[in-house]
């Protein structure tokens, strides 16, 4: 379950980061003969190449100004259906409810997005850290929950 939360708040922070680190390791690993359609999606090789020039733009563009904020709710949609794709799928290969894990990425998408809208806007507003720097250090933290999470995957 802590590996869905944790993929789950990583697409809190990146809507495409955590598909595109999940891709990645199914690409890796192989499909199981009993994935479901996401999990074939999410291991084919095709998405595999395609999700990190995607989750690429998505870092550039988390940076320019004039950007909508995370809580805006279409952008916090796709956040939190993010988060709960990449719990079903982790809930597939550790054969756990789908539903719960659903549930587990989405709510982990949610409380990391508000989460980490508050600690940008005190780091920039009340720390006068540039947005772009705010932007890289987030970015630091979502490659690197990335890579523990599909790590601890096996």
């Amino acid at each position: 379950m802590m590996t869905a939360a944790g993929m789950g708040a990583m697409a809190g922070m990146r809507a495409l980061s955590a598909p595109t680190f999940l891709s990645q390791h199914l690409a890796e690993e192989g499909a199981s003969a009993k994935a479901s359609p996401v999990e074939q999606f999410l291991a084919s090789s095709t998405t595999a190449r395609v999700l990190p020039v995607l989750a690429l733009g998505e870092l550039v563009l988390d940076k320019l100004p004039g950007m909508p904020s995370r809580l805006v709710p279409p952008v916090l949609l796709m956040r939190l259906a993010s988060g709960a794709l990449v719990g079903a799928a982790v809930a597939r290969q550790k054969e756990r409810s789908v539903l719960g894990f659903a549930v587990v990425g989405a709510v982990a998408a949610l409380a990391s997005s508000c989460a980490l809208y508050a600690v940008r806007e005190f780091a920039t507003r009340k720390l006068r850290i540039p947005n772009i720097i705010a932007g890289f250090i987030e970015d630091a933290l979502v490659a690197s929950a990335g890579h523990r999470l599909t790590s601890a995957m096996g």
